[in-house]
């Protein structure tokens, strides 16, 4: 499949279907995307020996390529991995349908009833690397929301995805919904991203999931609308009012627990307040815990950091590695995001209201939070069974993406012979 008119001839067919299939998920009845949702998960359940044996091809592929500890994880499947992924299905099929919901009507003194409803998007493309989760929690969120979806997931991921695939197509034909409304890529080769990109025919919305290069890729070049999140240079801001018990276990939690994952933390910020005291007791545990610390000049004074260079802050490390500095005051550490945030997910550890408030108010990421750990950003956390990915930008969907930011609205305009004078 490497010849290029051979690919634009499959990639076209592949749109050509999932519009198709759109047309029809976009009057589907809620109880038969219930129903697929929930076949898909008992094959989840009942191919689970398949799927590791998928998934092992896909390790062994991944060391040779030389992928990160980190990034090995974000690949793997176990038991329990392939339990909450069908357990997530099951979230996703339990939630309300959003598709005709009405968001709003009223009267017009015309004499008109109007109605704004949810209503699908069309045909979603998904771009994504190593997390063969994404092809479950991907199709799962579109099918839900009424919308076909074309996954193109990354080569390390190739043969998880196509098993666990396998699984939701089963779940479609089981509910009588058309086959072709959750499609896999049946290729690694990168030329099948590009043709994405400008399908402009039958792709409504990209949504990239992945490291910088793919998404930067899909931002530059798209001719598609894209939801997106280029990075997440997650900061955790130390206050002066920080209680010490809550925030060592706090981010220890943020960085460590998965660190190969977008709402992990990158970026320390301590109160030079507490920099001596609480800061130093996080930095020790950080480095107690197995984490490089790259620590600016006023913190190199515990033992077993690292000198930080300019390069540290602003830096995706999703490793087990992170930054670390003094600020003045929460001012300098909103300065600070500001600067070399991305709008992703930000944290203060405060007792101290007014500062809480002070962190929300001037802060624009697209997830605040205070006495969290910010790996709870996250569709499933959020309530919304999983999500598709990210979104740091202002237009239409913004944070977790579930089924609910996968729709769009029609207005329904009803009279009794109204004509306008």
């Amino acid at each position: 499949m490497k010849d290029t008119d051979t690919l634009s001839a499959v990639m076209a067919g592949i749109g050509a279907r999932a519009r198709a299939a759109a047309a029809e998920l976009a009057f589907a009845s809620p109880e038969a995307k219930r129903a697929a949702l929930e076949a898909a998960a008992q094959a989840v359940r009942a191919r689970e020996a398949v799927i590791l044996e998928a998934n092992a091809a896909d390790m062994a592929f991944g060391r040779d390529k030389g992928l990160s500890p980190a990034m090995l994880d974000r690949l793997a499947l176990t038991p329990a991995r392939l339990e909450a992924i069908a357990a997530s299905l099951e979230a996703i099929a339990a939630q309300k349908d959003p598709v005709g919901e009405v968001i709003a009507e009223w009267d017009r003194p015309s004499g008109l009833h109007i109605r704004r409803v949810r209503t699908p998007l069309g045909v979603i493309g998904v771009i994504y690397e190593s997390r063969p989760n994404v092809t479950a929690d991907a199709g799962a969120l579109c099918l839900k929301s009424g919308n076909a979806v074309i996954l193109r997931g990354g080569s390390e991921s190739f043969h998880s995805s196509t098993a666990l695939h396998a699984c939701l197509v089963d779940g479609l034909r089981a509910a009588g919904l058309p086959e072709d409304a959750i499609q896999l890529v049946p290729t690694r080769d990168r030329a099948a991203v590009s043709e994405m990109l400008k399908m402009t025919e039958f792709i409504d919305v990209i949504v990239p999931r992945g490291g910088k290069g793919l998404v930067g890729l899909v931002q530059r070049e798209a001719r598609v609308p894209v939801f997106a999140h280029l990075e997440g240079i997650v900061h955790i801001y130390i206050d002066a009012a920080a209680d010490p018990e809550k925030t060592l276990r706090v981010v220890l939690n943020a960085k460590t627990r998965r660190p190969g994952i977008c709402g992990a933390a990158e970026c320390l910020l301590i109160h030079r307040d507490v920099a001596e005291g609480l800061g130093r007791e996080v930095i020790e545990a950080l480095i107690a815990a197995g984490v490089t610390v790259h620590a600016d000049e006023a913190l190199q004074r515990v033992e077993g950091t690292v000198p930080a260079t300019e390069a540290d802050w602003g830096r995706e490390y999703l490793d087990m590695e992170i930054a670390a500095r003094v600020v003045d005051d929460i001012d300098a550490a909103i300065a600070h995001i500001r600067r070399y945030g991305s709008q992703h997910t930000d944290a203060i550890m405060t007792e101290d209201d007014a500062a809480a408030a002070r962190f929300f108010e001037r802060l624009d990421s697209a997830i605040l939070m205070r006495n969290a750990s910010t790996q709870f950003a996250d569709g499933g956390e959020f309530g919304m069974g999983a999500e598709i990915g990210i979104a740091t930008g202002k237009l239409h969907a913004r944070g977790p993406v579930g089924a609910e930011q996968l729709t769009s609205f029609k207005y329904i305009v009803e009279g009794d012979g109204t004509v306008r004078p």
